[in-house]
């Protein structure tokens, strides 16, 4: 192999002098017009791509860490300070955060305003949780530094959570046990509140299970006594409206038992109360069975706040809402997020994937079909809020006031179908989410390869044979990826359910233990709506915002386990039936 020198000798004399001259100046000339021009290399897009990539991840990740933080930190106890003065007053709260802010100067005294000005005329202030509503009409005080003679922690301050009337904070002064006044002993206090808490829940027991089994029983008797005096008369009725008065009668007599055993354990909780102290010495006296929770909130150990936060989890995703949704826990709206999200993918599945079979597999291929394509895509882009609109005058109003005419007319001028409720939502949904399943859809039918559809045709099978046992199979884990945008779009939908059936607080489940089960006409609670009423609506917007982020944080968690379900049950689909890229 002949080298390089070898293949072009060295030129020698002037003429081999001016051709090295000649290579080394053309040769950086070469270099750098090679490395100025970078777009030829895509080099700057690649940065520009690699950057905004980069940008979307530090947003998300931003966001998921900021409602991760205040979501998992809501529940944990904080000490409880208590506050003194200046000018003599005495506050006790929790600190919930601090800011600058620019104070009015004229309004200072002369030591307070040399301090501010000191600061260039900034100081900062903290919030507390002075909480004890009813007795200051306020829950949180702003307090600035230079306001502030002294702060303590003492240990004899308790954080009550209460079933009305939200926190307090302060001390117990007495308790009053079976009648009898009594010095505060926390033994006995801990095993008496134990016991109230059974008697109030053995109050909403009766009241909710059995006396609410009696009235819809009643409605029931009622209703049927209309029932007949619209289809027969009321004179060809009356032995059956003798016959349901009876059972009302009787109805009626199981009811005053009830009460009456309801009426025997409230007057039995009404001896046993407790006197509890705020820190300027006014006092309050409820029932202790109205105390869901209490602590001595500077005087807990790591164990005993890991216990606190525990429970307070657990009574979140497994209670009601109480005092304004502000506290207490979310089950009705979980289950009513679960139940309206099953629904809504149980309607728009076979809608979804029906119209994408016909575009693809049956319709002629034309400007028709492109327009309806072009449609459907569009759908996708309409603002929610319109569908809400449109399930509202056409779900509810139109289908739900015909079907009240001709089955619950006996109902009328109540609606019981004519009005939202959690059937109409999921089909609102459903149409809102089914533009995304027939794309996808599409894209699924059109990736499984055509070799097999003629192979099953070449062996006799049918057309709608081939559809069913070769290209839905290889489709469906396709079919799933769309199934599963839809449901994390209609999972996270607001705006259409405030028009067709979500409320602030649902008594009633759409699932309890009454006949017929199931009822698809009522009202619901919804994760979404309850973060905007509880940051919102609320009549204190700052006593909200913890549960804003906690229930946010579980919206996101529930959105993600059901998507991860639906994810393994693709993965699953896709081993069985590996085809391309679904």
């Amino acid at each position: 192999m002949t080298s390089l020198n070898e293949q072009h000798p060295p030129a020698s004399g002037a003429a081999g002098a001016a051709s090295v001259a000649a290579r080394q100046a053309v040769a950086p000339r070469n270099r750098r017009r090679y490395s100025a021009d970078l777009s030829a290399l895509g080099e700057p897009a690649l940065w520009g791509f690699g950057g905004a990539l980069a940008l979307g991840i530090i947003l998300i990740a931003g966001f998921l860490m900021v409602v991760l933080y205040n979501g998992a930190t809501t529940f944990w106890p904080k000490p409880i300070d208590r506050v003194e003065l200046t000018d003599g007053t005495v506050i006790a709260g929790v600190e919930r955060r601090g800011t600058i802010f620019r104070p009015d100067l004229p309004r200072l005294t002369d030591e307070q305003r040399a301090e501010v000005e000191g600061n260039d005329g900034f100081a900062y202030r903290t919030l507390y949780q002075t909480a004890n509503f009813d007795l200051y009409g306020d829950d949180f005080r702003w307090v600035a530094d230079f306001e502030v003679a002294d702060v303590t922690q003492p240990r004899d301050f308790y954080y009550f959570e209460r079933q009305v009337w939200g926190v307090f904070v302060g001390r117990i002064a007495a308790m009053q046990i079976a009648g009898q006044q009594m010095d505060y002993d926390p033994a006995v206090f801990r095993r008496e509140q134990a016991a109230a808490r059974d008697r109030f829940r053995e109050i909403r027991r009766i009241e909710r299970s059995e006396i609410g089994r009696i009235n819809n029983l009643i409605e029931r008797e009622r209703l049927n006594q209309r029932r007949a005096v619209l289809r027969q008369g009321e004179a060809d009725a009356a032995p059956v409206i003798a016959e349901s008065q009876s059972r009302i009668a009787e109805l009626q007599a199981e009811y005053a038992v009830l009460q009456a055993r309801v009426d025997e354990v409230r007057a039995l909780d009404r001896g046993f109360r407790v006197t509890l102290e705020e820190v300027g010495g006014r006092t309050i006296e409820p029932e202790i069975s109205q105390i869901v929770r209490y602590y001595p909130a500077n005087a807990l150990s790591i164990s005993d706040k890991m216990g606190i936060y525990i429970s307070r989890w657990w009574e979140f995703v497994s209670s009601e809402p109480r005092e304004a949704n502000t506290q207490g826990g979310v089950l009705p709206a979980i289950f009513g997020t679960v139940a309206m999200t099953l629904l809504m993918v149980i309607f728009v599945a076979p809608f979804g994937v029906i119209t994408a079979l016909y575009l693809r597999e049956y319709a002629k291929q034309g400007r028709i079909t492109s327009i309806v394509r072009i449609s459907v895509n569009n759908l996708a882009g309409v603002p929610s809020i319109v569908y809400g609109v449109f399930g509202l005058g056409f779900f509810a109003y139109t289908m739900g006031g015909t079907i009240d005419q001709l089955f619950y007319p006996e109902n009328l001028p109540n609606p019981t179908f004519g009005k939202g409720g959690i059937l109409w939502a999921s089909l609102t949904l459903a149409l809102l989410t089914v533009p995304v399943v027939i794309v996808a859809t599409e894209e699924a039918l059109a990736a499984v390869p055509r070799s097999m559809r003629e192979g099953s045709l070449a062996c006799g099978a049918s057309k709608w044979q081939t559809i069913r046992y070769v290209v839905l199979p290889k489709a469906l884990p396709g079919i799933m990826t769309g199934m599963i945008l839809a449901m994390a779009r209609g999972a996270g939908e607001v705006a259409p359910l405030m028009l067709v059936g979500v409320v602030k607080l649902a008594p009633a489940l759409p699932i309890d233990a009454f006949y017929p089960f199931i009822h698809l006409d009522r009202s619901f609670m919804h994760l979404g709506f309850h973060i905007f009423d509880v940051g919102f609506q609320s009549r204190n917007s700052e006593a909200g915002k913890p549960m804003v982020f906690v229930t946010t944080l579980l919206l996101l968690a529930l959105i993600v386990a059901m998507n991860a379900t639906a994810i393994i049950v693709r993965n699953r689909l896709k081993r069985k039936y590996a085809t391309g890229q679904f």
